[in-house]
């Protein structure tokens, strides 16, 4: 069977674009595995892939319409002046239509429409919403959501709902995106599965003692609440001033973030790190790890932090925190976006060496859940349900 994943931006550093090339590298052994970017850039992916699984660019441009092969800054091509105007298909309301233009469509309806038969699956809303319309009944078009049905705006849900329908299936991260789904979708005949992210397996981190190190990452953007793990962590750092926190990733945020830590005198004890390739050995050195975000669907690190035994605090946040985690057991859920509150939850795991021993031994054990062998199974239970159609 041909699997092909469709992605915004497969070269960049999202927990989406980990998690989708996770499942290429799980079921390339058994099927022909290809993942599709609709943008492009680095020269190379930044995860590793599989040698079995072909990567392609649909259409070798960067995301901000600009041709790769342009110089930084530059932009030689005329039709990016199309941006300007409202997009008239399905997918405008995804946030991200704005980086797409009539040339961007076609390429990617006619990536969809290329195989005779075969998978194919997109990965965000704006995907999903073209392969409903715009991809052949003959293929199984399945629909990931690697966020939330709550998150998103009225008139994308709105859309949503219209099209998904004309999917074979769509799959929700969390049961309580699932029961959200479910009801949004009423009588349709629609299938819908929870299917969570699944963890590859790694080599051993390298043993050693953990640092006094409180970690963080993800992307610089609103969504993931950095803000207030400043904010909380102003508030560690005057009980605990031999304790620093590590923030890891890169975007749009890094001016605010880096004035935010210089305002409130945090300079030399937090640390914007940029993007790694090798979050796993900061995992094993760290002694915290914080999710600050507001909202998720289920994050991706927090999974991987979890299988590093490293003890979680964690807001509340819609969705994937309360389902993974049990509070005092193997984590420590806090009200969302209550500053103060993560401040304490951070300082009793800074107080208390115990405690951070025996959060992270359990949420090792609850990792083991997720392993990829077992997410690989019910992908290929799916596909192989969905081809008997």
């Amino acid at each position: 069977m041909k699997i092909r994943y469709v992605l915004n931006n497969a070269y960049g550093t999202g927990g989406t674009i980990r998690t989708v090339v996770n499942q290429a590298n799980a079921l390339c052994g058994a099927h022909e595995v290809e993942i599709a970017s609709v943008y492009r850039t680095r020269d190379k992916p930044v995860f590793h892939l599989d040698d079995r699984v072909r990567l392609v660019s649909l259409t070798d441009l960067r995301d901000d319409g600009s041709r790769f092969t342009d110089a930084p800054g530059t932009n030689s091509r005329f039709i990016r002046k199309t941006r300007r105007f409202r997009n008239p298909l399905p997918h405008r309301h995804d946030f991200r239509y704005k980086r797409w233009d009539p040339v961007v469509d076609t390429a990617v309806v006619r990536y969809f429409r290329a195989e005779r038969k075969g998978v194919l699956v997109t990965t965000r809303p704006g995907l999903n919403l073209m392969s409903a319309w715009f991809a052949p009944s003959r293929l199984i078009r399945v629909g990931q959501d690697h966020m939330n049905l709550g998150t998103y705006k009225p008139a994308l849900r709105e859309a949503m709902v219209r099209a998904y329908p004309r999917l074979d299936a769509v799959t929700v991260l969390t049961e309580a995106d699932l029961t959200a789904y479910r009801a949004a979708m009423g009588h349709t005949t629609l299938r819908v599965e929870r299917i969570p992210n699944g963890i590859p397996s790694r080599p051993a981190a390298p043993a050693g003692e953990r640092t006094r190190t409180v970690l963080a990452a993800g992307r610089l953007a609103p969504q993931k609440g950095f803000d207030l793990l400043i904010e909380a962590f102003d508030a560690v750092a005057a009980r605990h001033p031999d304790w620093e926190l590590s923030i890891f990733g890169e975007g749009r945020l890094r001016k605010a973030l880096t004035e935010q830590i210089k305002n409130l005198g945090l300079g030399g004890r937090v640390h914007l790190r940029g993007t790694t390739k090798h979050l796993d050995r900061e995992l094993a050195l760290a002694s915290v790890f914080a999710l600050s975000s507001r909202f998720e669907g289920l994050p991706m690190v927090l999974l991987e932090a979890m299988d590093s035994a490293l003890p979680v605090v964690a807001f509340d946040c819609p969705t994937g925190p309360a389902e993974v985690l049990e509070d005092g057991v193997n984590g420590l859920l806090i009200p969302r976006e209550d500053a103060a509150a993560l401040a304490e939850g951070i300082c009793r795991l800074i107080e208390d060496g115990e405690l951070r021993e025996s959060l992270g031994r359990a949420a090792r054990q609850t990792s083991s859940r997720y392993a990829i062998p077992a997410v690989a199974e019910s992908w290929e239970r799916l596909f192989a349900e969905l081809g008997t159609r």
